[in-house]
This record gives C-alpha cells, sequence and structure tokens, in this order.
C-alpha cells in the first residue's frame, strides 16, 4: 500500500492553522472549530490512498471540507443556541503569550498549546465583529468570510458552498451591509486601551458616576454564563443601569482582581477570584465611549485563559 510522500505530508498537515483560523471565525468557538479542523481531516485520512494521491491541491480540499462541515455545524448550533440558557457570546481569545491548553494539550489545563492550533488575531476576530457575523445566516456567513476575510474569488467560493458565483456575490453583498450597519467604532487599540483603564480604575473604585461618564448613554452590557456561572439573562441596558450592576457584582465579589488584557485582539479586561479567571470582558466603543460590553463567564469558554475557571466558577456572583 503505497503511502504519503513526506512533503505531500508537510504540506497537508501544514494547513491546520488555517483552517483553525477559518473555522473559528466561521463558528466563534474554539472548541467547535477544533472539532471541525479534527473532522475534516478524518475525512481525508479516510479516503483510501490512491484518491488522495490524486487530490491536486490538498489545501484547496481541505478548504472545501472545513467549510462545508463549518456550514453543517452552524445550521445545527441555531438550534442549540435556541436551548441555550441566557445569551450566547463568541468564545474570547487571550493574546498568543497568554494561551493555555485546552482539549489541545490533552486536557493538562496549562501547558502551551500547538502554535499550530492558535488563531491570528486581528480585526476579523474582534468580539464587536463576531458579534455582528452570529447575526448572518449560515449560508451569509461562510460565503462573507471567505471572501471578504480569506479573499477567495467568487468562483471559488460557490465551489466550495455549492452555489452560483453570483448568488454567493449576493450573500457576501448581505453580510457586509451588516457589518457596515452594526459596526461600532474600533479605532487605534491605543486609545481603547487609555479608556479600558479609566473604566477598570472606576469599576475598582466603585465610582458609580464615573463609570456613567465613561459609558455611552445607551449602552449596554451582554454577560454569558451559559448555565454554568451566574449571569444576567437578558442584556443590562443603559448607562446607569450598567454601571450600577457592576458595583453590585463588585459588592458581592470581595477579592475580584480586574486586569488589563488582550481580549480577541484589542485592549479588554479580565477578572480573576483567588486566582481562578472567572470573566473575560470585550469592548466595543462608540463617539470615545463604551458602547458596548460583552462579559464571557461560562467556564467551558474560558479554557484558552490562564486559571481558566472550572466547576468552582458557578459559585462566583454576576446574576442580576
Amino acid at each position: 500500500m503505497s503511502t504519503p510522500s513526506e512533503p505531500d505530508l508537510s504540506a497537508v498537515i501544514g494547513e491546520r492553522r488555517q483552517l483553525t483560523n477559518l473555522a473559528y471565525r466561521m463558528l466563534g468557538s474554539v472548541a467547535e472549530a477544533e472539532d471541525a479542523v479534527q473532522e475534516t481531516y478524518a475525512r481525508w485520512y479516510a479516503m483510501p490512498p490512491e484518491r488522495r494521491d490524486a487530490v491536486e491541491s490538498p489545501g484547496a480540499w481541505l478548504t472545501t471540507v472545513a467549510s462545508r462541515v463549518c456550514l453543517d455545524v452552524l445550521g445545527s448550533a441555531r438550534v442549540r443556541r435556541e436551548r441555550y440558557v441566557g445569551e450566547w457570546i463568541p468564545e474570547p481569545l487571550p493574546d498568543r503569550s497568554e494561551w493555555v491548553g485546552g482539549r489541545a494539550d490533552g486536557g493538562g489545563g496549562d501547558a502551551p498549546a500547538d502554535p499550530a492550533d492558535r488563531v491570528t488575531l486581528d480585526e476579523s476576530v474582534n468580539m464587536a465583529f463576531l458579534v455582528v457575523l452570529e447575526s448572518m445566516t449560515p449560508a451569509e456567513r461562510v460565503a462573507f468570510i471567505l471572501h471578504d476575510v480569506f479573499r477567495y474569488p467568487f468562483a471559488e467560493v460557490g465551489e466550495i458552498v455549492g452555489r452560483s458565483a453570483p448568488a454567493c456575490r449576493q450573500l457576501a453583498a448581505s453580510g457586509r451591509r451588516r457589518i457596515r450597519d452594526a459596526r461600532a467604532e474600533t479605532g487605534p487599540a491605543a486609545g481603547q486601551a487609555v479608556l479600558v483603564r479609566e473604566f477598570k480604575d472606576a469599576w475598582e473604585a466603585k465610582d458609580i458616576g464615573a463609570l456613567i461618564g465613561l459609558l455611552d448613554p445607551e449602552a449596554a452590557m451582554v454577560t454569558d454564563g451559559g448555565g454554568l456561572a451566574g449571569a444576567a439573562l437578558r442584556p443590562v441596558e443603559g448607562a446607569e443601569r450598567v454601571a450600577r450592576y457592576l458595583v453590585h457584582f463588585a459588592d458581592k465579589a470581595p477579592g475580584l482582581l480586574l486586569l488589563e488584557r488582550t481580549v480577541n485582539g484589542r485592549p479588554g479586561l479580565v477578572a480573576q477570584h483567588s486566582g481562578v479567571t472567572v470573566t473575560v470582558a470585550a469592548f466595543g466603543l462608540a463617539g470615545g465611549r463604551v458602547h458596548r460590553i460583552w462579559a464571557v463567564r461560562n467556564p467551558e469558554k474560558l479554557r484558552p485563559w490562564p486559571g481558566h475557571g472550572g466547576s468552582g466558577a458557578a459559585s462566583q456572583p454576576w446574576g442580576g
């Protein structure tokens, strides 16, 4: 029986990072992205050697299969998320230097993950962008990401998703309109870092007036506990309500440590309690103020973070 030559094997394995980047943007979940990539490779190695040898471009084959797997997952994810407890927020990602192993390290918890499994942090993974992607239909999302983010021509996108090139062009244009209509101000990361630092200081001081001054009047805070950690089941809306909610949380969690950290490539905050990461917060800006806060508390989504929450995370208050 023939076996793949070493260069061919290297080329196939070398696609893993690209596939992981693609799948995370499509699914908004590291765990689901890992599963999609694993399924893609399982299908590759399930083919007889002669069929693998006949594939002209393994990278294109793997991308096509991974995209189709993600499209199927997105369809079923809509049903699952309807049953999700509370709000669903995409899984937050730490800076590369702080990424720790999840399932990729065999469950060890603190070993560095394989660099091939890390997601490249850029504007296409900032939380505001990912949240808008969640509003797209599965077909819109896949077509938009393949063309606008990864620069695949519409002819190739059509072959991947099984639609005509003009249909894919329309899908991507629809996704683009959603991004344009919903995108909050981003601005330079340095400016966001200053605002996040001021927000952290005001939160630590439990200064409601200062928090209100840093929040857009129509600010909203969304928390995701997934039924595994305390969280508000609906968005907290309005600057004063958000400020009071945050101070209420600080009062109920003495000893809470707030850390300035990179969250999905942008300045954010991490809350730790007794050395355990219990919350990761990403921020959206508008008019130089905080317009959105996305706070993830579901411990299953905090696995890539140092000191990620375990079974004890649910005991930490954050509910409304």
